[in-house]
């Protein structure tokens, strides 16, 4: 069992080492994540939670909310 974990180890270790082109995408790959996971997410993706949520349960908030936009109305006043 250990040979064969040393075995698939060596195989990826001797390919990525081989790999020209391969690299540079990698890297391409790795940036591209970084930044859409990373930064996109602070400016498009609020934490709402964690604001209106304060003192309630988020389940219940969480329920109302998705009521509410799916009929397409106003959530109440005060919430």
């Amino acid at each position: 069992m250990k040979n064969t974990f040393l075995n698939i180890w060596q195989f990826y270790v001797d390919g990525f080492r081989s790999m020209t082109l391969g690299r540079t995408l990698w890297i391409i790959i790795l940036v591209k994540l970084f930044i859409m996971f990373l930064i996109l997410r602070v400016f498009f993706f609020p934490r709402f939670l964690n604001t209106s949520a304060v003192g309630e349960d988020k389940a219940d908030y969480v329920s109302r909310e998705l009521i509410h936009r799916a009929v397409g109305d106003e959530p109440p006043a005060g919430n």
